[in-house]
């Protein structure tokens, strides 16, 4: 497994209580968000996988009180986030997996309080890449090759209350 990650700003909040959360994140225009991985692959018994993945803002807000109140800005000014992947693999037993993906802004938010306000905002003005060159031969189980470039994501996961 050859593996690469590169991020600007991460915060994964978990709390118990009643919660307010404030959350800014700025990554400036003179920063890069840069994942490469060049690698060759061969002659291996088992699977083989190669990974690279550059995020410029994530935020992950998990709660579970009465109310949970959040206030979310994110801006990615950089000139990337941007994955490379450069790979020959052959000679492989097992399954051969490629995946590169680069992300601006990710926003996720999980609850089950009775009261859940969100205000999301999330700007991009990034040119976000994803590339893979890949050569792949003589593999013994499935080949999967996935590239994603993605500008602002967020998913808000209300449970179900009593």
């Amino acid at each position: 497994m050859a593996q690469s990650n590169a991020a600007g700003n991460m915060i994964d909040i978990v709390t118990m209580n009643n919660t307010k959360v404030w959350n800014s994140q700025v990554v400036g225009p003179g920063s890069a968000i840069d994942s490469n991985v060049n690698v060759n692959m061969s002659n291996i018994w088992g699977s083989a996988g190669v990974s690279s993945q550059a995020i410029c803002n994530g935020a992950s807000v998990s709660t579970d009180p009465t109310l949970t109140s959040v206030n979310s800005y994110q801006r990615c000014d950089s000139s990337d986030p941007s994955t490379s992947i450069k790979t020959n693999i052959g000679g492989v037993g097992g399954d051969a997996v490629v995946q590169s993906l680069a992300v601006a802004n990710s926003f996720e938010a999980d609850t089950n309080a009775r009261n859940m306000p969100i205000v999301s905002k999330q700007i991009n003005n990034s040119l976000t890449t994803s590339t893979v060159h890949a050569n792949v031969s003589d593999i013994g189980g499935a080949t999967a090759l996935t590239s994603s470039a993605i500008g602002n994501t967020g998913q808000i996961i209300h449970y179900g209350v009593h």
